[in-house]
């Protein structure tokens, strides 16, 4: 008896000591719990865009392995400049650009010109010229492209580079990027400051706008940069045979990009920004939006075709040793670049500096910047970094110091809404012929959101099984497109009576952490009352939900809120032409070969069930390309990509469902048309702020998708519904999954 006791005093102290390990192993819904192979699941994603893009990387590397020539490579060139061309976006037709100086600076070496011209019509630019006193002749002039800094052009490192240039002889012309200085595009006088937060937050949020018409914000700060060439040119001052440009950390992804594709630009100076994708990706990943050219990687352009592209133009590169931009990837792109500089027989005309440094511009590599500008454009004197007396008030362009509250104008937003509204045009006149339009969708989907439909089901595992009152649970995991699992929970009633129901909840597939012990428990979840009335329920947690969360790169603040932003992701679906919905779109469909193969379940006729903006975008991506639902209830859904576009201001969440380029050729409204004749049941729409959309609004935007349903004679298949939430929303698409009337 007391050993008895004693082993019962010794089993209640383990339990005491490690109940988390009896629970992990007896009593998780967990599927991938204690699975070592994903402890790294939340960068799932990321890695496996990783192994695109180095799979990509390397298809390049061996195509140019091939070029040995000055004639190849002056193809390649040709081939090169047409792929820029693409991945920017069509520039528009240079207009005039107004240019007034409106006010100068005398200093005892140098003069500063205010100046705002316009790069478009009406999208005024602010900009600085600098010019040498007592020149004589034509001077040679340099573009300084400024980094990410809400003083932009005035902020002291910036100053001091114009200041050092032109005492040494050089004309020098800065301007305000967008988002920056005096050009902020979502500026509030009540704040005084921008409504969307820094810098990259602007451009990340406006950058999203552009992206959904296929075109990459970049395509507006080079043409800004064009246009500064443009003005420089109209400067009798200017010796046009002797423009250079150089920038620093975002200033040097503009001076790389503007001096690819604007051949009147002599020589280049990229600092703090030039490596190769490889390193990029396998360090800090993608940036912000303007250094992320549309589909670039998957057409295999990479940093070294940024210089090669312009051989034998004189560059320098300029890095430091302990930049986040990685320096092993300048290393391996500048070996790369001096072999075909070799090849054209102007190996004196490029070259590497780099300071021990973290990202910025120590004097050293000021100094080898003077140094190459000087003798490429033939400006003898001292090389030197001096010491400057820094310009304070004189350097404000407009009135207010900013362009919206003194000038008004355009903004990327204006201008890119223009853009947005003839795509929709041609919608709206291709949806009068909605057959047609319909089957042109289809084959646009795939395209665009870079869908690749899975051969067969993989590397399926079966991890567990727990009985309930009438039911049981199994748990299983697949691998998805990548090398990641998609687990997910088989709720299997005692007798199946029902269809089988795709689950997909934003919250992830159960919203129990642990299996109840008592069978007799009240039923609380919405999936146990789907099984209760014999219908099966397959409940996934997909890349970014529940167990395969990913990763946040960083948070905006919106009003009072902030939204989650995970670009480094996104960025990478953008260089790559493999959106994220794209990918989800593959996964779910391996989800139904699951359902297909298991012989218990009901394979004619699958339902599906999903929440939240990225499923129930990506599960709509999922039934236009494949047609597996013959029932469908999407909750809360995104009302349309247009309304992202057509408002100023959005809630950045959606940011993982957006599809680049899905404007060009359709919307989402055109991909809810395609489940017709199956059924579609639309609860609780919501709008770009992310506000619930009544029924009497949805239906007008939602036109597209209630005339296909009449197309097909099944338009009670369709329904749209707003309900109350303090009513219970749970309970009513339980109703209507499982068949039961429902009153209107």
């Amino acid at each position: 008896m007391k050993v008895i006791k004693f082993k019962m005093k010794l089993l209640i102290s383990f339990l005491i000591i490690f109940p988390s390990i009896i629970l992990s192993q007896e009593a998780t819904l967990q599927v991938l719990n204690r699975w070592k192979k994903y402890n790294n699941k939340e960068n799932s994603l990321y890695n496996y865009y990783l192994t695109q893009a180095i799979k990509l990387v390397n298809e390049r590397e061996n195509e140019i392995a091939k070029l040995t020539t000055k004639k190849d490579w002056q193809k390649r060139q040709k081939d090169i400049e047409m792929k820029l061309a693409k991945a920017i976006g069509e520039f528009p037709k240079k207009t005039p650009l107004n240019a007034k100086v409106v006010g100068i600076s005398k200093k005892k070496d140098y003069s500063v010109e205010k100046i705002i011209y316009e790069s478009r019509p009406n999208f005024f630019v602010t900009a600085a010229l600098y010019i040498p006193n007592n020149l004589k002749g034509k001077a040679p002039a340099i573009i300084n492209t400024i980094g990410h800094s809400l003083a932009s052009f005035k902020r002291d490192i910036y100053q001091r580079t114009a200041i050092n240039f032109v005492k040494k002889g050089f004309i020098v012309l800065t301007f305000d990027p967008l988002g920056e200085g005096e050009r902020v595009q979502y500026f509030s006088p009540e704040l005084n400051k921008s409504e969307i937060g820094g810098t990259v937050f602007e451009h990340m949020y406006v950058g999203l706008q552009t992206l959904l018409v296929g075109k990459s914000l970049a395509n507006y700060f080079i043409w800004d940069g064009i246009r500064a060439v443009d003005y420089l040119i109209s400067r009798n001052e200017v010796d046009t045979s002797r423009i250079g440009i150089t920038g620093l950390s975002g200033g040097g992804t503009q001076s790389a990009f503007i001096a690819a594709v604007d051949k009147r630009i002599k020589a280049t100076a990229p600092s703090c920004y030039i490596t190769s994708m490889r390193r990029l990706f396998e360090s800090i990943g993608p940036q912000d939006a303007e250094q992320n050219l549309y589909h670039a990687l998957a057409n295999k352009i990479d940093f070294p075709d940024l210089l090669e592209v312009r051989i034998p133009k004189p560059a320098l590169v300029v890095t430091t040793s302990r930049d986040f931009f990685s320096v092993q990837g300048a290393i391996e792109t500048t070996t790369e670049v001096k072999k075909i500089y070799n090849i054209f027989g102007a190996k004196n005309k490029f070259g590497r500096a780099e300071a021990d440094s973290i990202h910025s511009m120590p004097s050293l590599n000021r100094i080898a910047r003077h140094k190459f500008f000087q003798e490429n454009f033939n400006l003898p004197g001292i090389s030197d970094d001096e010491e400057v007396e820094y310009l304070k008030d004189e350097l404000q362009i407009t009135k207010t110091g900013q362009v919206s509250t003194s000038l008004g104008g355009e903004t990327v937003f204006s201008m890119n809404k223009k853009v947005a509204e003839k795509f929709l045009n041609k919608l709206k006149i291709s949806r009068e012929k909605i057959d047609k339009h319909l089957r042109f969708i289809n084959n646009s989907v795939k395209e665009i959101s870079g869908y690749i439909k899975p051969k067969k089901l993989d590397d399926m595992v079966f991890t567990g099984r727990f009985q309930r009152s009438g039911y049981k649970i199994e748990r299983y995991f697949i691998k998805g497109e990548g090398d990641y699992p998609i687990p997910f929970l088989l709720y299997l009633p005692n007798k199946i009576t029902g269809a089988t129901i795709l689950y997909l909840n934003e919250n992830g597939k159960s919203r129990e952490d642990k299996i109840r012990n008592d069978i007799n428990d009240e039923v609380r979840n919405d999936i146990e009352l789907l099984v209760k009335q014999g219908y099966p329920v397959l409940a996934a947690d997909l890349l970014g939900f529940g167990e395969m969360k990913q990763s946040i790169t960083a948070k905006i603040k919106f009003g009072k809120n902030y939204g989650e932003l995970d670009y480094s992701n996104f960025f990478a679906s953008v260089q790559m032409g493999r959106s994220i919905v794209g990918i989800e779109t593959g996964d779910i469909e391996r989800l139904v070969l699951f359902i297909k193969q298991d012989k218990r379940l009901e394979k004619n006729d699958i339902y599906a069930f999903a929440s939240g903006r990225l499923l129930t975008t990506s599960l709509l991506h999922a039934e236009a390309l494949e047609n597996n639902f013959s029932k469908i209830v999407l909750l809360n859904p995104l009302i349309s990509y247009s309304s992202i576009v057509m408002n100023r201001f959005y809630i950045v969440n959606p940011l993982p469902a957006i599809v680049p380029g899905a404007l060009t050729a359709y919307d989402l409204p055109d991909l809810e048309a395609l489940v017709a004749p199956n059924k579609l049941l639309i609860l609780n729409p919501k709008d770009h702020v992310d506000k619930i959309i009544t029924v009497n609004i949805a239906q007008k935007k939602l036109g597209i998708v209630k005339d296909a349903f009449i197309n097909k004679n099944s338009i009670n298949n369709f329904q749209i519904v707003d309900i109350d939430l303090k009513k219970n929303i749970q309970n009513y698409y339980i109703n209507y999954l499982t068949n039961t009337e429902i009153k209107y």
